[in-house]
């Protein structure tokens, strides 16, 4: 299931699935079928996948009246964050990509050797951003703002020393992210400040269950900048794949429904290119996932 959070004309967010082009509202189905409904994407979450197949099984059996009911064109919505304001630091995972090491050795003071375990650091509930906002460029922060497109897998279920052939079964879905970076604002090697700035992570335009797409590894990523691409890869070519991800995650700490996890970039980032390149004020920036969709933002001087 595509699953969307979303707003009509300014109301209070709400959930849905996303079909064709159109948004059928859980809220409405609840009314017409007299049945409970989840009311946010962390309640979905919370009911894990058996919830997500009986609402489907409740859409199917929708008469064509009682659907018209319940139905939205999408573009007369205005799409959220599928997690608005997530529950805890969205989990971020650097130099997963072996071309993306090599490109920030280069540029950053970062090592050539290929990382021996997942780097691990976290952007703040406020970075969390949607499609078609502003990403807030603070001048007097940084002269460095950068993109990172990555796909985002969204668990499940609680999990701790989950081992790795056990790791899809705590994965809800996935999501896109544009793991925005303000390269100049490291602080002796953290990251938090270049990483967790407000609206330092946009990201949807939807979550879509696991079942929806069969091979998280092999999914197409890409970005562009003012129309001009800047990356594309694939996730096979992630150095940990989810799995590792996951097995190496909950052993660190414990892992819970709603936790995001950014899977990391593949080359092509500015600070990577000859010259470097940076985004600033009106740039408009795309970060695409295959299977997912298209992240669309436009950078904001503050």
């Amino acid at each position: 299931m595509k699953l969307a959070t979303y707003q009509i004309n300014h109301t209070s967010p709400r959930l849905g699935s996303v079909e064709d082009n159109h948004v059928i509202d859980f809220e409405d189905i609840g009314k017409i079928k007299k049945e409970g409904m989840p009311k946010t994407m962390l309640d979905l979450i919370d009911l894990g996948l058996p919830e997500v197949q009986r609402i489907q099984m409740i859409i199917d059996s929708l008469s064509a009246e009682e659907r018209s009911n319940c139905i939205y064109p999408l573009s007369n919505v205005t799409l959220l964050a599928p997690i608005p304001k997530p529950r805890k630091n969205i989990i971020g995972i650097g130099l997963n990509y072996t071309e993306h090491v090599a490109e920030s050795a280069r540029t950053l003071d970062t090592s050539h050797d290929l990382p021996q375990a997942p780097v691990i650091f976290s952007k703040p509930p406020t970075t969390v951003t949607a499609t078609n906002t502003e990403i807030l460029h603070n001048p007097k922060l940084t002269q460095q703002l950068d993109w990172e497109v990555e796909l985002a897998v969204v668990i499940g279920k609680k999990g701790k020393y989950v081992p790795k052939e056990k790791a899809m079964d705590y994965v809800f879905g996935y999501t896109v992210i544009n793991d925005i970076s303000a390269r100049d604002c490291r602080r002796s090697g953290q990251w938090i400040v270049s990483k967790g700035q407000d609206t330092f992570a946009p990201m949807g335009p939807f979550l879509v269950t696991k079942d929806e797409i069969p091979n998280p590894h092999n999914l197409n990523l890409s970005l562009k900048v003012n129309g001009v691409e800047k990356q594309n890869s694939n996730t096979k070519f992630m150095l940990f794949n989810i799995n590792d991800l996951i097995n190496d995650l909950s052993t660190v700490f414990t892992l819970e429904p709603g936790d995001i996890i950014a899977t990391g970039t593949p080359a092509g980032v500015g600070a990577g290119r000859n010259p470097q390149e940076w985004m600033w004020d009106g740039d408009v920036v795309e970060a695409t996932v295959e299977g997912i969709g298209t992240i669309v933002n436009t950078i904001k001087e503050i």
